[in-house]
């Protein structure tokens, strides 16, 4: 609630800010077209300074990559007009995100899926992701909001149980699939480390930085803190993992990309005893709206009703990547 609250008091403080502007420059002459042209530049400054921040940073930072992920210019713009729409998009769908992200009413199911969202975020941004999985016959989808936003992470697993046990009562499953973006990954891990994996049937994570990302320190609050590199919290996690017998019953997919914009460096992702799959191309927020990732995740869930392991990691080159984009 206090994302979208945040989000909308912004939307409606610029809106008005342009409007007043605007009055004033229509009253001084300016052709209304160019107010007009201005508007969806106002929406996309944001996204597109911090995108550009992000990258010059993740890029200034980034892991040492193979030759078969470098990109040309034409997937290096594609990369950042897809992240710079994905940062964009998420605004209103943060907002609207109850809406958007309702429960499914109480039914049967023996593999009912839930989504864990990242970092001052909601439940909103799973939006693509929710619909793509509908359209493909998965689901029912739960999306679980956790705030405040700058708690710790084990309040955030504190809540993630409660959704859990809900989600279980509603379907009469025994187990429930976890799909998490960023910070939500390490959520669903601490939830493990403290309640065991017998009501996880699989964990698939997208852009988590499992080791921690140094874009951490550019924000407050307890959950930045943990996710920083190199800080006990996540030694202690790490420790954990996958040594103990509370995470060795549960299958844990990390798929990850060479370019992630906000794990830094990008195979901070890469997760001891998952199975890591190595995407390119997609920056941290288009990773919730990408094709390639969708197919994926859809995949790894249908293995994990049909109980095989997860599947073997395809190998594919940067041109194969961008062409298939």
């Amino acid at each position: 609630m206090t994302t979208a609250i945040t989000l909308a008091l912004a939307v409606i403080a610029g809106t008005a800010l342009y409007a007043w502007w605007a009055i004033g420059a229509l009253a001084g002459g300016l052709n209304p077209l160019w107010i007009a042209i201005g508007v969806p530049i106002a929406f996309f400054a944001i996204p597109v300074v911090l995108s550009v921040i992000y990258f010059t940073v993740s890029w200034i930072f980034r892991s040492p990559r193979p030759e078969d992920v470098t990109l040309g210019p034409r997937g290096l713009v594609r990369l950042y007009l897809h992240e710079v729409l994905a940062v964009a998009g998420s605004i209103p769908r943060m907002i609207f995100y109850r809406s958007l992200m309702p429960d499914p009413p109480p039914a049967r199911n023996d593999y009912p899926v839930l989504l864990l969202h990242g970092v001052l975020c909601n439940a909103g941004v799973w939006s693509p992701m929710a619909r793509y999985l509908k359209a493909r016959g998965v689901g029912p989808i739960y999306a679980l909001s956790y705030g405040p936003p700058l708690a710790s992470i084990e309040t955030f697993a504190l809540q993630a149980a409660g959704k859990i046990d809900a989600i279980l009562a509603a379907t009469g499953a025994k187990q429930v699939i976890i799909v998490a973006h960023s910070m939500g990954g390490l959520v669903s891990r601490t939830y493990i480390r403290r309640f065991g994996s017998d009501k996880l049937a699989r964990l698939i994570t997208i852009g988590t930085p499992h080791r921690g990302s140094l874009f951490a320190h550019a924000f407050p609050g307890r959950s930045l803190a943990q996710m920083r590199p190199s800080n006990a919290w996540l030694a202690e996690l790490a420790d954990d993992q996958p040594e103990s017998d509370a995470t060795a019953a549960v299958p844990i997919v990390s798929l990850w990309s060479w370019h992630d914009s906000m794990v830094v460096p990008q195979r901070s992702s890469v997760l001891e005893g998952a199975e890591n799959v190595a995407l390119f191309g997609i920056g941290h927020n288009a990773l919730l709206g990408d094709p390639v990732v969708f197919e994926r995740v859809a995949a790894e869930i249908e293995r994990a009703i049909e109980g095989r392991a997860p599947s073997p990691v395809a190998t594919e080159t940067a041109d194969e990547r961008i062409a298939a984009g």
